[in-house]
């Protein structure tokens, strides 16, 4: 039998195969960086995408917080608003309540008696006066509680005659002013 000698084809066949593994090789590691370029570039995308998201999210936040801080202004403005219509309409209600004021203090002061000085702070109203007794005065304090628009009369000081002078009793009296429209004092 004649001997033939295969070293030579398995050895081309070896090289055969390395060269067709190094190609295998090489062509998987260029896809497998085509495939991590590709996915690079997709995540890469995807961040930029949502950073822009982020972003106009950012702007419509601030214009919202702005509208916001426009909308706490315009109700601090009511607010006051609202205040400044309640003085107004409580001055306008207590309007009257001076002439009120003015005229039973003169339908109260009996005969022998005179004023000489009323101070008004708030409801509260301090009368200085001079009278020819104390009797008089007396009836004076009884009017006061009788008014409907006076009220809570409270004897300060009184004076007599022989001490001011002039003939006549110095008395000072405090009192509330009521409005009988709103049940009462205050």
């Amino acid at each position: 039998m004649a001997q033939i000698n295969l070293l030579p084809w398995r050895e081309n066949l070896r090289k055969q195969r390395q060269r067709e593994f190094g190609v295998a090789v090489g062509g998987m590691a260029i896809i497998t960086l085509l495939l991590l370029i590709i996915g690079h570039m997709h995540i890469a995308g995807m961040i930029k995408h949502q950073n822009n998201r982020n972003a106009f999210l950012k702007k419509e936040i601030a214009a919202v917080e702005s509208k916001i801080k426009e909308i706490k202004d315009l109700e601090s403005t009511k607010a006051k608003l609202l205040a400044r219509m309640e003085v107004i309409q409580e001055l306008q209600s207590s309007r009257p309540e001076v002439v009120h004021l003015f005229d039973e203090l003169v339908k109260t002061v009996p005969e022998g008696a005179l004023l000489t000085k009323v101070e008004q702070s708030g409801k509260s109203i301090r009368i200085d006066g001079r009278a020819q007794s104390n009797a008089r005065v007396s009836a004076y304090m009884r009017k006061i509680e009788a008014s409907e628009w006076l009220g809570k009369p409270q004897l300060l000081v009184i004076e007599t005659k022989d001490k001011t002078g002039t003939g006549l009793n110095h008395f000072r009296l405090s009192a509330q002013q009521i409005n009988p429209a709103k049940g009462g004092g205050q």
